[in-house]
């Protein structure tokens, strides 16, 4: 008992949830001893979803398995390529198959869109002891994980929330993704090369919100931001990180290879955006500012460049996606924050 208490306790401990999944098979893995235990996640838009390796550890594993975080979505198993699996997430009820060996299937489901499958396999079928400590641990697990969400998550519109920010800004920008996208050209006036994709951050803002406010009441407002929240998760990737900053305001953290590709993903947005028809008010626009991040950046630092970007494309039209390296080598903006070690102009 003193082992599942001491797991317990580590499992909730961390309020860091890309490691949840890392330290449930951890424990499970401890306390049964199986041949293997996987978790595998659902991820995607409704219709076009996936299956992605959250962790897998194996008999002589020391470091778990799993699928790089910002993985194509493109390169993993559809969901009907593993029935038996889908069978116990759709059903929600747990599964079994006799083998050898013996695969044991738990259904991981929140409230939100947090979905999944953790498969335990063993040479002989867990006994009625190890069924119930397992579902024992994954309903603790299950309500960390939705007091997680009510910490993290905007209520409005289920969004990340601002006090989440600063700790996943500096937990992405410190993973090495090779030269940045603002370094310096060759002496031959080439660029260099990525050998990985850069992080970009972007700032978008609703124009003119305030009148629909006061024009419509602030029950159409919070309407504005709920469906302005369902256009952006479905414009960006499953794993890019989407935050309701405050009010109006909303940013994203996405990996591209170049500011090219961020171009495009805000443009979606924004088009998107553009052509969708409120109920109540019919057709509203957003202005948006992104930047490359830097290898010394703060949240400060960053979210400040794209805001500025953002605010430049209020005061000269609004309903476009401007880049803050392009508007100060055009001597529209002037770059405070830069370093000079990643100066690009």
């Amino acid at each position: 008992m003193s082992r599942v208490v001491e797991h317990l306790a580590e499992l909730t401990g961390f309020r860091d949830r890309s490691t949840l999944d890392l330290l449930l098979v951890g424990a499970l893995k401890d306390l049964l001893n199986p041949d293997s235990v996987t978790i595998h996640r659902c991820v995607g838009e409704t219709g076009k979803q996936r299956w992605m390796l959250r962790a897998r550890l194996a008999q002589g594993d020391l470091i778990a398995q799993s699928d790089p975080v910002w993985v194509e979505i493109d390169s993993l198993p559809e969901l009907a390529a593993f029935p038996e699996r889908l069978h116990c997430l759709e059903t929600r009820t747990t599964t079994a198959l006799a083998g050898p060996p013996a695969l044991t299937r738990f259904p991981l489901a929140t409230d939100n869109e947090l979905s999944g499958v953790l498969q335990i396999e063993t040479a002989q079928p867990l006994s009625a002891e190890d069924l119930w400590l397992v579902n024992g641990i994954l309903r603790i697990y299950r309500n960390f994980e939705g007091l997680l969400d009510y910490s993290e998550r905007d209520t409005l519109t289920a969004l990340l929330n601002r006090k989440t920010f600063d700790e996943s800004f500096l937990r992405l920008n410190s993973a090495p993704t090779g030269p940045h996208p603002d370094a310096p050209p060759d002496a031959d006036g080439r660029r260099r090369l990525q050998a990985e994709a850069g992080l970009w951050l972007g700032v978008i803002d609703i124009d003119h919100f305030k009148r629909v406010n006061d024009g419509y009441g602030h029950l159409i407002g919070d309407e504005v931001l709920l469906l302005l929240s369902r256009l952006m998760r479905s414009s960006f990737r499953f794993q890019d990180q989407l935050y309701r900053y405050g009010g109006e305001e909303f940013v994203v953290l996405v990996r591209c290879a170049q500011a090219a590709d961020a171009a495009v993903a805000f443009e979606r947005l924004r088009a998107k955006v553009e052509s969708f028809a409120f109920p109540q008010i019919g057709h509203i626009t957003v202005s948006a500012g992104y930047t490359a991040l830097r290898p010394n950046d703060t949240p400060a630092t960053a979210f400040d460049r794209a805001d500025k970007a953002v605010y430049y494309a209020k005061q000269n039209g609004r309903n476009q996606v401007r880049y803050h390296a392009d508007l100060v080598a055009q001597g529209l903006l002037t770059d405070e924050s830069r370093d000079s070690d990643v100066e690009l102009f």
